[in-house]
C-alpha cells in the first residue's frame, strides 16, 4: 500500500525552484523572499 502511494506521488514531483542557487546557499549567502541579501561593511 505504501509503495503504491509513493509511486503515485512520484508522478507529481517536480524539481526545486532555484536549484541553480544551491552553491550560494551552501556558501552561506542569505536570501529573503527569494532575493539575495547584500551585507554592508561594518
Amino acid at each position: 500500500m505504501a509503495f503504491k502511494l509513493m509511486m503515485s506521488a512520484q508522478k507529481k514531483w517536480r524539481k526545486l525552484d532555484g536549484q541553480n542557487r544551491l552553491p550560494e546557499i551552501i556558501q552561506g549567502v542569505e536570501f529573503r523572499d527569494g532575493l539575495r541579501q547584500i551585507q554592508a561593511a561594518a
